[in-house]
């Protein structure tokens, strides 16, 4: 018989891994709570940690990013427009 791997909502992982963090319980013993293994939890609660820093800094990168497009479209305009003296430049040069 096949065994299928599970997969778990971002829910659920949250759940268990704020649960982990309280500390109320050992891994061990929330890993059989939960029917998981306890490296699975020390995982997610790793990837937790690390990746929590991101929910603050959000916005300060999607200002900068919109900053950087509009930054990027103004400099691609005034190229295409260089561009486009150029080119009138050259024609008028290959007609005389």
């Amino acid at each position: 018989m096949k065994q299928t791997r599970r997969k778990f909502t971002p829910e659920f992982k949250t759940k268990v891994v704020l649960e982990a963090l309280s500390e109320r319980l050992s891994l061990t013993e929330l890993a059989q709570k939960h029917e998981l293994h306890p490296t699975q939890i020390a995982q997610w609660k790793r990837e937790f940690l690390d990746k929590a820093s991101e929910v603050f800094s959000k916005g300060e990168k999607a200002q900068k990013t919109e900053q950087d497009y509009q930054q990027e479209s103004e400099e691609l305009y005034k190229t295409i427009g260089q561009l486009k003296v150029e080119v009138d430049w050259l024609k008028k040069k290959l007609q005389s």
